[in-house]
């Protein structure tokens, strides 16, 4: 295949790749944005096996051989509720992908066409450092964010004294360096580079609170397409450059409108400020505090009764795989003429549109689904708010305690709700590990137990 149609064909796959990011945009196009990026995709590998030039297929082979079971196995075993760590786990691949290729380029120039060693070309050297420290970055604050996300450490912020002022010098010793190191073309500095790096990918995400990890979710993923467009400029790819950097773009603009929508700064997110400031300073709502708890069939009278339900999914539903029953319990409801209605906070569960994917896996009508802020002002004339697992994004110390972690963060204002109806096991915090006051609310009734159970007996209390 000539150049001239390896560029053609990487247009083409790039037309894919927006027309992609076009249907993700809404759930009703979702499927078709995703059969987009995953034709985009094939046609911009086939090419690039096709490029002039191009060898080494017996090892390309084999990295595809192992790279697709290893995915194939992973992505029939795992639950919806895994979905955040593993697209964790996978930005952590980019990032370590675009220091191996920085680091090949380093050391075999020639085979890129960028030079020879010791006398590669500044602008691949800039754009080889840049790839390594993005990739870097990428990769420890993706392990990271992967291991609050799994249980492996405290999804609370773990912060020290003076930990923003580290942040800085480590900052300004990489720019340093990275000056140093085009001028020079030092290994030595390279891995200096790539160590220090890995630290501050570290240190800009472990201060951040569990609450907020679906933003982090989603700068992540900026700073992996960064850093493949970082390294498509070093080894001359025009499909990495393009499609690194509709990613990068992609997922910057998601992050600003999640903290536009939680009332957080982007740079805070960027510096890996946020949550980490107030940490530990949350109010307690528990003690002797009482809560009125309830069954399975009060809850069935009082939403047979009422008028209007609004009913909030959040983590808890996605661990018990819910929705289906949700969704049948919303059927039943709308027969007896109550109008229902579903309420998704931007951060509800842990990474952007977790809860639109599961809804939209139990056929849930897409027009039933409303965001925060399309929906907030509902619960005022709400007969019923049905919590499913939504913890931290309906806790009202978000507007009244300011030295809550979650202060200033937007919620589904649930305790306007003539009754609020909150299913969860037991009176634990939620992920952010704020107590939660709406569970002492002389409007809300407690239905302890599994989501799926609680609402398949009120499935049942609904029936008889």
């Amino acid at each position: 295949m000539g150049a001239a149609v390896t560029t053609l064909a990487y247009l083409v796959a790039s037309v894919c790749f927006i027309l992609a990011l076009r249907g993700l945009s809404h759930p009703e196009t979702s499927r078709a944005g995703v059969v987009y990026g995953m034709v985009g995709m094939g046609l911009a590998v086939l090419a690039t096996l096709a490029r002039p030039g191009m060898g080494g297929y017996a090892w390309i082979l084999l990295a595809v051989v192992i790279g697709g079971t290893i995915g194939t196995i992973i992505a029939r075993r795992i639950q919806m509720t895994a979905l955040p760590q593993l697209v964790a786990a996978f930005h952590s691949l980019v990032g370590m992908a675009a220091v191996f290729v920085a680091a090949a380029a380093l050391y075999s120039p020639q085979s890129f066409g960028i030079g020879t060693v010791g006398a590669i070309r500044t602008a691949s050297l800039i754009e080889m450092s840049l790839g390594l420290v993005i990739g870097a970055i990428t990769f420890s604050g993706s392990v990271i964010a992967f291991a609050k996300l799994q249980g492996i450490m405290s999804g609370a912020p773990i912060t020290f004294p003076q930990q923003h002022m580290l942040n800085l010098v480590l900052a300004i010793v990489i720019l340093v360096l990275t000056v140093i190191f085009v001028a020079t073309e030092s290994h030595a500095l390279f891995w200096l580079l790539a160590i220090l790096a890995f630290a501050i990918g570290f240190l800009i995400i472990i201060p951040i609170g569990g609450a907020d990890m679906p933003v982090v979710i989603s700068m992540l993923n900026s700073y992996s397409g960064w850093a493949a467009a970082g390294i498509g400029f070093t080894v001359g790819n025009l499909m990495l450059i393009i499609a690194g950097a509709l990613v990068g773009a992609a997922g910057a603009i998601l992050s600003y409108i999640m903290c536009k929508g939680m009332n957080r700064s982007i740079i805070n997110v960027l510096l890996g400020g946020f949550g980490g400031e107030t940490a530990g300073a949350a109010a307690t709502a528990g003690g002797e505090r009482s809560v009125r708890a309830g069954a399975a069939e009060d809850a069935a009278f009082i939403m047979k009764n009422a008028s209007k339900v609004i009913v909030v999914p959040g983590y808890g539903m996605a661990v018990a795989q819910a929705q289906h029953t949700l969704r049948e319990m919303a059927d039943l409801l709308k027969k007896e003429g109550v109008e229902v209605k579903y309420a998704i906070h931007p951060v509800a569960g842990r990474m952007p549109g977790h809860m639109n994917v599961l809804l939209a896996e139990a056929s849930v009508p897409y027009d039933e689904v409303f965001e925060l802020e399309e929906i907030n002002n509902d619960f005022a004339t709400a007969d019923v708010a049905y919590v499913i697992g939504a913890n931290d994004v309906t806790n009202p110390a978000a507007k009244t305690d300011p030295a809550s972690p979650i202060y200033g963060m937007p919620i589904l204002e649930v305790d306007k709700a003539k009754t609020v109806l909150f299913v969860k096991r037991s009176m634990g915090s939620g992920y952010a590990g704020v107590d939660n006051e709406l569970f002492f609310r002389p409007n809300t009734m407690m239905l302890f137990g599994d989501a799926k159970k609680m609402t398949e007996e009120i499935v049942q209390a609904l029936s008889h």
